[in-house]
Formats: structure tokens, sequence, C-alpha cells
């Protein structure tokens, strides 16, 4: 799919579209008794108790429910995640995977789980060629072979056994219910739809699900999944084991094998080759979180196979050497965009599965490292892209060498959550399907659209004499760049967490509101809201459209600085432990239609 085809369009997006162009608005139905109620949303909420923030009210009151009925924060993310599968088909779901960033108040710790998807057993560096070219992205989407295996599922059964209070089945009957009653239709779901709506209509299961009667869905009609619900319960009542070597693994497999077209349909949908033996096989992985230190406090965040931690920690390592609270706003976006270019440089070079790769990862969040590339960096002057990596096993000042290492694109729309409780404990979570919609392939009879995350592999080496980490392999993860982020103080105790979607524009999304909030001083719902730009050691910089129509543009630019305009980046949301004690959850205020943040009581210390 186009970047334009993917990004989930924000409320205010889709009305100053519709004005623009004097077309009619979407068409809006009567609400009835049978319409659900969908929670209001509210960008930021502050209180006791426990909190929850995500981008769907539905999904963070299924989490905050939890909550106050005695569950722990890694309860109510699970509980959150699922419901998020029911509201955000096209971003999350069992289909897919993710990575989960936990703190334990009780040790003090910070533990991590990645539930990325992995490649078939059968795949190798060509699974995206033909006749020795690459795929058109596009045609790789959609298709079986984009699909890996899905990791949600394990992920949340890893989570409740390690440290949750609740089991699987009891974490999903939120969901259930909700997929069974329906919620409420708005204009970003009717607006992904429509993004999708020719593909969509080439699978039956998909269509009849997302398309009734061949039409989109109506702006505040009730959407019902049945489907869903029913798997969701067979999901609680045998447990994972049902999509690992049961049922409903066997029917993923069959759809993935051989993909269920429409008769007519002139798309050329490639088959994958998952196989029931992929699905049994499949584990999360316990990994070490990664840690830098910044401004006094210590930044924790996720390993390879995601190039989330890596590339946000490097970055900081490179910022600490700045005093970005006392730079103007211009020179603060231009550290912050000079140091972002060259972590994505250097994930490039080094960033792969650990598990098939020789990942540096102590090297890149070295502060020796960070030092002999931030000295590249000139208050005056911008870095030209491509930028060549360093060598985090050998650093030199200033240095740099090899060839540089073109940023894949990684689908936008992923969605993040982050959950906190009464006993101080924190999740940060973030779940994806990859693009909207993943792979646009339903599985029949279960409600639930496949990923493409195997497109965020490499389809071919960028020069053939450089190796290339993120290549296809056998049961391999494709490099991600999930960032959930959880920042504690000096006695081990949180500040906050964050994370986002975005595909490869996550990390300068966490990066850039960690800083609007550690350095600039913004309350965390500003940060989150702040006009985003992001570099990816590219020739240009997108920028959000406040900050593209704005003087700071001219002013970068004078310093050589190139931008393009992008309408929308991430989608951000956080919980922070204010000094009295409280939590206050904050999400977007505008992007994808605003977010929901809650808390188990707003006055009061329980």
């Amino acid at each position: 799919m186009r970047r334009s085809a993917t990004r989930k369009v924000s409320v205010v997006a889709v009305v100053a579209a519709t004005l623009a162009v004097g077309a009619a608005a979407p068409p809006m139905a009567r609400h009835t008794q049978d319409t659900p109620r969908t929670p209001a949303k509210t960008p930021v909420a502050t209180g006791y108790g426990g909190a929850v923030a995500s981008v769907d009210p539905d999904a963070t009151a299924a989490g905050i429910e939890v909550l106050r009925n005695g569950g722990n924060a890694v309860d109510a993310a699970v509980a959150t995640a699922a419901a998020l599968g029911v509201t955000e088909p096209y971003s999350a779901g069992i289909g897919g995977g993710g990575y989960f960033v936990y703190y334990d108040a009780k040790t003090r710790t910070v533990r991590t789980v990645d539930g990325r998807e992995t490649a078939p057993k059968s795949a190798d560096s060509s699974l995206f060629l033909e006749n020795g070219k690459p795929l058109v992205f596009e045609d790789a989407v959609t298709s079986g072979r984009s699909v890996g295996t899905p990791g949600t599922a394990a992920t949340w059964d890893t989570a409740l056994r390690d440290w949750g209070s609740r089991s699987l089945g009891q974490m999903l009957k939120p969901a259930e219910k909700l997929a069974k009653n329906g919620f409420t239709v708005d204009s970003t779901f009717r607006s992904q739809t429509a993004d999708n709506q020719a593909r969509f209509a080439d699978f039956p299961a998909t269509a009849k699900l997302f398309l009734p009667g061949g039409q989109l869905p109506v702006v505040g009609s009730a959407f019902k999944n049945p489907d869903l619900a029913r798997t969701y319960e067979e999901l609680g009542r045998q447990g994972i084991g049902t999509l690992y070597r049961g049922g409903l693994g066997r029917d993923i497999v069959r759809t993935v094998r051989k993909p269920p077209v429409a008769a007519g349909s002139t798309r050329n949908v490639r088959t994958g080759d998952l196989t029931a033996g992929d699905l049994a096989s499949y584990r999360t992985v316990g990994r070490a979180p990664t840690k830098v230190s910044y401004r006094g406090l210590d930044v924790y965040g996720m390993a390879p196979s995601s190039s989330g931690g890596t590339s946000v920690g490097e970055a900081l390592n490179i910022l600490e050497r700045t005093d970005l609270s006392k730079a103007s706003q211009a020179q603060y976006l231009h550290h912050f965009i000079e140091a972002s270019r060259v972590a994505f440089a250097d994930r490039g070079r080094w960033v792969g599965d650990p598990a098939f790769e020789d990942v540096p990862t102590k090297g890149l969040l070295s502060q020796r490292f960070a030092d002999s590339r931030g000295c590249l960096i000139k208050d005056d002057a911008v870095l030209k892209s491509p930028l060549a990596p360093g060598d985090p096993n050998h650093p030199t000042a200033c240095g740099a060498g090899g060839t540089a290492a073109p940023t894949t694109y990684e689908g936008e729309n992923t969605t993040h959550l982050t959950t906190a409780d009464k006993w101080g404990n924190v999740v940060a979570y973030t779940l994806t399907i990859e693009s909207t919609g993943g792979s646009g392939i339903t599985v029949p009879g279960r409600g639930f659209l496949l990923n493409n995350e195997l497109t965020d592999f490499s389809f071919a080496p960028a020069n053939p004499a450089v190796h290339d980490p993120n290549l296809p392999g056998p049961a391999k993860r494709p490099r991600s760049s999930i960032s959930p982020t959880i920042v504690l103080d000096s006695h081990n105790k949180p500040v906050l967490a964050v994370g986002s979607p975005g595909g490869a524009t996550i990390i300068t999304t966490v990066l850039q509101t960690l800083t609007g909030r550690l350095d600039r001083g913004l309350p965390l719902v500003d940060a989150i809201a702040a006009p985003r730009a992001s570099q990816r050691n590219a020739a240009t910089t997108e920028l959000e459209p406040a900050l593209y129509n704005s003087p700071l543009r001219g002013q970068l630019e004078a310093l050589g600085h190139a931008f393009t305009l992008n309408p929308e980046i991430g989608a951000a949301t956080g919980i922070e432990r204010l000094p009295d004690g409280r939590w206050q959850a904050a999400a977007e205020t505008v992007r994808r239609g605003g977010g929901s943040a809650m808390v188990v009581h707003k006055a009061g210390k329980q």
C-alpha cells in the first residue's frame, strides 16, 4: 500500500478534507437503543488507583474495569489489547505481534517480552524476490507471503503467566463482550475502511466483515464481530494451544497457504508457506531491556529484534551533551533531527534479529560510541544523508565509514497502550499487524486480519557487497521500530512510560516526546500533542503541518535542512507518576481522532 493509503486519518483531517473539496460528510447512523454507548474520549486524566491510556475509549475502559476489580497493570494491558483487537482491527489483533515492556514495583526491575512475528522455517533471503527482482511493495503486502507466525496471543499468555494475577480467559471477557455487542463506528474507522475498500473486496471473508453488503460502515452505527467473539471465547477456554497447535492454528495455516480470493478478482494474491510446525514451534523471547542514563534518569526500552531501544538510546546519549532546556526551539529541533539521522544510519547497518545476527547492542548504547558519532553534529550545519554508519565495536572520533543503509518502509498503523496500577507496576505495550489492515486477509469464520509483518524485512540488500542484517531467514524476526519505553528515577521508581505507533517514525516520536517532557518541560499531554518532525537518515525530514507552515521551517532551512510534509506522525500514549503519588495518563488530543486516558479514581487515595 502507498503511504497515503496506510495512514489513519484523524477526525479533524477528515472534516477538513471534506470541506475543502465540498463533498458530503460521511453518512451518520441514527442512534437507537441498539447503538453501543461509547465512553467519552479524554486525552488526559489524573488520579489514584491506576491508569490506562490507549487510542480507543472502549479499550481504555476495559483496562480500567480490570484495575477496579483488583487486577494489576499486566492484567489491564492484556484486557486493553484484546479490546483494541475489536475496535482497532486494522492496527492490532491476534493475527499480529508486538513488544511488551513491564516494570515490576516489587523488585524495581524492568522486564520485556519479544512477541514479534517470525518468518516460516522455509524462508530464505529470496522470500520477496521473483525472477531475481524484488516484488512491488503493495503486491508483497496483500499476500500470504507477507504473513509471519503471530505472536500476540503468546505474548498475552507469557505476560499473564509471569506477572499477571488473572487468567487469559478472564482478561478476554471484556473484549469478547465488546465484539458481540459492537462498538460505535467513527470517522477514522470509516476512512481506514475506505482506504482499503478495493483490496478488502477481493477477499470474501474480509468483505463480509468490513464491507457488509458491499458498503462502507456508517459513522455512528454499531460494528459487531460475532466471529471474533467466538474466537476469543475459544482462546480463553482452550488456551493459546488452539492457535499454536489446534483448530484455530489450522484455520490460519489454511488461509495463508491458499488465501480465499473472490471469484472474478484480478489481483495476483501470492500464497504463503506458513505451516503447522511454524505455529507449534513459536516462542516469545524474554530479553534484557536496553538501558541508558539520561539527565540522571534511567531509560529502558526494547532490545533487538526491535531497533527501538537501541536507536532511542543512542540518540539520547548523543543529545545528553547538549543542554536542550536552554536551546532555542530551532536549535532544539536541529539537534533532535541530527541525532535521529545518526541513530538511523547506525541501526540500518547493525540491527537485526540477534538469533541470526551479531548485533552490537552494548556498543550501540555506549556513551563512548555516542560521543564518537555526536561530534559529527554542528550547530550551524546539516549532515548529508544518507549518512554512513559508525562502528560501535571500534568507535573513532567523528567516525563514519562504509555504505549507508536506507531505512526500509514499515507500515504505520500499529497501536500503543500504557497501564499502571495501585501497586506501582507499569506496562508499555505496542502491538501491530503492520500496515493498515495488515495483509488484508481475514481468517474465514474467525473475525481477525492476518499481519503483513514480513514486509519489514529488506526485500534485497541495498548493496550486495555490504551485509544487510535485516534480510529474511528461516524463523527469523524482521527488524522493528517499536519503542515502548519506561523511565525510572535514581531510586528505580517509575517517572513515566510512553510509546507510539507509526512504523519507522515510532523511534522519532518517542524520542521527541521524551525530550519534550524531560528537557523542554512540557506536560506529558503537551509533549505528546506537540507537532512532530521525523528524520530517518533520508535527504529530507518529514514535518507535520504545524511545523511545516511555521517560521521554524525557514530557520531550519537556513541551516541546510530540507523538508517534506507529513499530515500525521504517530499516535502516542503515556503515563506519568506525579510527585504527590497520583498517576497521570495522557493520549493524543487530535491525531487519530484523539486518544483516551482514564484513571481508576480521580480523587481519594486507594
